[in-house]
């Protein structure tokens, strides 16, 4: 089996969207960012089940699906923050949580030579909220009738990021002690 097959083709075409996304976004085309984040959702939904129901799973997509989402997120996250549009402090918590999960994931392996961390529900959720926090500022721009709820979305974002990053701190000096 390929590497470069039907869900990592997938994959990469939602990196390649993210310069695209950012460009109508400062040129205040929130018509084209919208189409173009939908495209990446899809891509997102659709790699992965179709990895799994055509037994098309890879080591190139196990690791680029979740580098991809990150990309998108944090590009997102910053031009977002940068515009206005969501909180800077929401920003940096978002991203120093990546830090802190990527440093201890570094820590863990040094010590323990594991090289892999299994996302907790608690993180998923976490990164799931980011996107449906993207998602909405990206349709208020364009559907100024939508309910005003980013303020809650904002701050329920924001503790679940910071949970989850407790979390895996947490789950990451446990095994380090054990």
């Amino acid at each position: 089996m390929g590497t470069l097959n039907l869900p990592n083709t997938l994959t990469i075409t939602r990196i390649i969207l993210i310069p695209l996304f950012v460009t109508s976004v400062i040129y205040k085309r929130y018509d084209y960012a919208l189409y173009l984040f939908a495209v990446a959702a899809l891509t997102d939904l659709f790699d992965g089940l179709i990895a799994r129901l055509r037994n098309q799973k890879t080591a190139l997509g196990s690791f680029l699906d979740p580098l991809a989402d990150k990309f998108l997120l944090v590009t997102s996250f910053i031009l977002f923050a940068i515009y206005g549009l969501i909180p800077t402090w929401l920003t940096i918590t978002m991203i120093s949580r990546d830090i802190i999960v990527i440093t201890g994931w570094i820590v863990l392996y040094i010590v323990t030579h594991k090289t892999k961390v299994d996302a907790t529900m608690l993180g998923k959720t976490a990164i799931a909220l980011q996107f449906v926090l993207i998602c909405y500022v990206v349709l208020d721009l364009n559907v100024p009738s939508l309910p005003h709820v980013r303020h809650y979305l904002i701050w329920i974002t924001a503790i679940l990021t910071i949970a989850s990053g407790l979390h895996y701190a947490y789950r990451g000096l446990k095994q380090t002690s054990a």
